[in-house]
């Protein structure tokens, strides 16, 4: 029997957040894959990660992470011009700020992404397996 196991992980506080960051550590982003949709406040991204939580059997997968409430995003050494650089996600923190919490997306090579926000929303969200 072929069990298809797709996640869907809904986070709004750190442990959640703490969880959505375990699946999603190692996972490849290319540059071109991460959106800020400014007037919805969302930032999204699409990652090719492997699946951590199935421990039997570690298949590649499609996931989207969606950021909710973001109303600003900054980047560091990141080139923006280069729309098939591939990040390689380390993990993700936040800290509180004030009446904000700022959610960062730490990269290898001391890439990093920094999201502003007023709640911790954030959806992971398997798409597909990825056939090898």
């Amino acid at each position: 029997m072929n069990k298809r196991y797709l996640a869907k992980i809904i986070a709004n506080d750190k442990e959640g957040l703490q969880m959505i960051s375990a699946c999603m550590t190692g996972a490849k982003i290319r540059l071109a894959d991460i959106k800020f949709l400014k007037s919805n406040k969302i930032f999204l991204l699409s990652a090719e990660r492997v699946a951590v939580e199935n421990e039997d059997d570690k298949k590649k997968i499609n996931s989207i992470c969606k950021f909710d409430c973001i109303f600003d995003v900054k980047s560091k050494n990141i080139d923006q011009n280069n729309s098939q650089l591939i990040l390689e996600l380390l993990t993700i923190d936040y800290m509180k700020n004030k009446d904000d919490y700022e959610i960062n997306l730490i990269f290898k090579n001391n890439a990093y992404i920094n999201l502003t926000t007023e709640a911790i929303e954030v959806r992971l969200e398997d798409q597909s397996e990825i056939k090898e």
